[in-house]
């Protein structure tokens, strides 16, 4: 009797929480009784398993149902759209009410769009190839300083690159991260930084002799990088999706997605 009437209260108390975080919700969203959410064109690992956010594999597609759970959503009720990157972080009206695709919270994009509290602050590893390992390099500032960088001139690889690394030789810039790699795959670079999950993507299915040299503390920079949900300037839904990410971080269920998706057992050595 005593572990029935347990469980009736928790579900009353869970019901009662999803209902305020619906009442949050309701008049705030793109479509009433929907929960409009944008990933990229295409998804990719480990942020969305092959690319089937509503299958609520990877990382973020499994985040972002956790996030409508909260504000009293049934998977039924989410409807996914695709954007570019660069399209999202224009200013202007959205077709989502929130998009996640690993958009670093910066204070330049925050004056177009508006993002929610963090939901994963992003270890920044190196990304070489086997023959760069091979001519000498190693897991330490000293030794990255003389290799020749590559970076995307729309992220936060550049600025970072100048914080912990400070190479000898100003890094070649490009488009965007496909090229970066491409150059890398070209010899016009040595190493490039990526957010450790991307980096093991990109290491272990892109290139053929990728290698994950090392990956920096999040003490090593004063900023670590960190991602949020990006809504459109001014959308009072946000703060009914920072409940929920508050939430969610306060009971574990975001560490939870984390150490299933983005493992941090990853065999990846540490730069001193």
């Amino acid at each position: 009797m005593m572990k029935l009437l347990s469980t009736t209260i928790l579900v009353s108390v869970f019901a009662t929480g999803a209902m305020a975080q619906n009442d949050c919700a309701a008049g705030k969203t793109l479509e009433d009784g929907k929960l409009t959410i944008a990933t990229g064109n295409p998804a990719y690992f480990p942020w969305v398993i092959d690319d089937a956010p509503e299958s609520k594999q990877g990382f973020e597609a499994a985040v972002a149902y956790a996030v409508a759970e909260r504000m009293g959503f049934g998977d039924e009720q989410v409807v996914w759209v695709r954007s570019s990157f660069d399209q999202a972080i224009q200013p202007g009206a959205k077709d989502f009410d929130f998009n996640l695709q690993q958009y670093s919270i910066t204070e330049e994009r925050e004056e177009v769009v508006d993002f929610s509290v963090p939901y994963y602050s992003a270890a920044m590893a190196v990304l070489t190839r086997q023959p760069v390992v091979d001519s000498g390099a190693t897991a330490s500032v000293s030794s990255l300083k003389s290799l020749i960088w590559g970076a995307d001139a729309n992220t936060t690889a550049v600025p970072m690159l100048a914080d912990l690394i400070q190479p000898e030789k100003d890094p070649l810039l490009y488009g965007d991260n496909a090229d970066v790699v491409e150059a890398m795959k070209a010899n016009q670079i040595d190493a490039a930084l990526f957010d450790l999950p991307t980096a093991l993507y990109l290491g272990a299915v892109v290139l053929d002799d990728g290698v994950i040299l090392g990956q920096f503390p999040a003490e090593r920079s004063q900023n670590p990088d960190q991602f949020g949900l990006l809504m459109e300037e001014g959308n009072p839904l946000k703060e009914c999706v920072d409940a929920a990410l508050t939430s969610m971080k306060d009971d574990g269920t975001l560490a939870a997605i984390e150490a299933e998706w983005l493992s941090e057992t990853t065999g990846v050595p540490v730069i001193e």
